[in-house]
């Protein structure tokens, strides 16, 4: 009985120590996902994961649905195409964001310092300017990502309404076929049998 007690514990501690190593991945910007109590759609669902939320990968993977563990500590099931290992624009556009006032900053410090004044500001500005175009790609996908969100929640909308129609007509159906179905004949009560 100790040992395969000793055993069950050795098992929990590996997978817990397992789970702490495992890799950080990240919910594509293309969607918000569900998180399903097991590895399929059919399963209850527990919470959702906004896109761009940080998760981390668990080794388990069933079907098209891998086992993750999200940001608040909720363990489920998400589409294995929706995990990326890219940060998201949530994440990298502080990043430009930060990297385009060191720039600014070396702008200012550039001028005040050089006598040769404008090389250093074209040079500057050549690099503001790529910094900038990058943040407007970067703002321009997280549109366009906001934009997709709103389609799949509109979508997700007309599904249920499409669902709820369905139902509503079946009920109305049955009813109707429910009004033309005969009725039992009552016997007298005058009768003696």
């Amino acid at each position: 009985m100790f040992r395969v007690l000793s055993i069950f514990i050795f098992i929990l501690a590996s997978t817990s120590v397992f789970a702490a190593e495992s890799p950080t991945r990240f919910i594509s910007d293309d969607v918000f996902t569900y998180i399903h109590g097991g590895p399929g759609t059919e399963f209850r669902i527990i919470g959702s994961v906004e896109a761009g939320q940080p998760i981390t990968l668990l080794d388990n993977t069933e079907g098209d649905f891998t086992q993750i563990i999200d940001h608040k500590g909720r363990e489920g099931w998400v589409l294995a195409s929706l995990v990326t290992d890219q940060p998201t624009f949530r994440e990298r556009l502080p990043e430009m964001e930060a990297q385009l006032k060191q720039a600014n900053d070396q702008l200012n410090q550039i001028t005040n310092n050089t006598g040769n004044v404008e090389e250093s500001l074209k040079l500057a500005n050549d690099k503001v300017a790529e910094l900038q175009a990058a943040l407007s790609e970067a703002v321009k996908e997280r549109d366009q990502t906001e934009l997709k969100v709103q389609q799949a929640a509109d979508n997700k909308r007309y599904q249920m309404w499409q669902q709820g129609g369905l139902i509503g007509g079946i009920g109305a159906l049955i009813g109707i076929v429910l009004v033309y179905l005969p009725r039992p004949q009552h016997r007298k009560k005058n009768r003696w049998m």
